[in-house]
């Protein structure tokens, strides 16, 4: 009889229990393109960009322009900032953040682009990271990155026809110190589309949380066209 009572006992409780864990915040936030064929996650703490400012950092031209227009319509793109005031200049490291940055794009390719993107194309998409493109860029006056350091340089292969790249590099930024980029760009299986991923934080902040940082890397996929 007293252990009947005390499993009445424990039973709401339990209940109450299994209740809060059901309506627990979600960890993660899911995001997804368009068509839903480039996804990822992100913690759900993070906050995501204003997207008006964001497309005016990205398109750097009179958003009502015909070129801005014909972006609109070939390109896909979010942030997501784990900064208590987001803010977009915090893509590079700017400002007072020093925390955890993520930028992700969907392009389609045009006519002009679809002949043979090369590996090192995919690296140079956000920022320069091969030899030749950055020789370039340091002929601008006042270029703000300096001090480029590889860290990791990988080909992927995660099937299905397509492929990608995965870098990680450092930069000293201009009023930001050591940033930490990891970037991944994947192109589809039928050369079309161009996904790509950018992380950035501090090189301090990358090396302390690069765990939780690599989760969010090794999230970003592109799934195959269907039909």
């Amino acid at each position: 009889m007293r252990s009947s009572r005390a499993r009445l006992a424990a039973t709401p409780v339990a209940l109450v229990a299994a209740l809060a864990a059901g309506c627990a915040s979600p960890e993660f936030t899911y995001v997804h393109d368009g068509d839903g064929r480039t996804y990822f996650k992100v913690p759900a703490v993070w906050r995501q960009i204003d997207q008006k400012a964001l497309d005016a950092v990205l398109e750097r031209s009179d958003p009502e322009s015909a070129t801005a227009q014909v972006r609109k319509q070939l390109v896909w793109s979010i942030a997501y900032d784990a900064h208590a005031q987001p803010a977009v200049q915090h893509l590079y490291g700017l400002g007072t953040s020093d925390e955890p940055f993520v930028f992700a794009r969907v392009a389609k390719l045009l006519p002009s682009e679809l002949d043979g993107l090369s590996l090192n194309g995919m690296r140079d998409v956000i920022l320069p990271v091969s030899e030749e493109v950055r020789a370039r860029a340091e002929q601008i006056p006042g270029y703000p990155l300096t001090g480029f350091e590889l860290l990791a340089d990988e080909v992927l292969h995660p099937g299905d026809g397509v492929r990608g790249v995965h870098v990680r590099f450092n930069y000293a930024v201009q009023g930001a110190g050591v940033q930490t980029f990891d970037l991944t760009s994947y192109l589809s299986e039928d050369g079309q589309r161009l996904s790509t991923m950018l992380v950035r934080c501090s090189a301090a902040c990358y090396r302390e949380r690069a765990a939780e940082l690599d989760r969010i890397t090794q999230s970003f996929k592109v799934k195959r066209a269907i039909g």
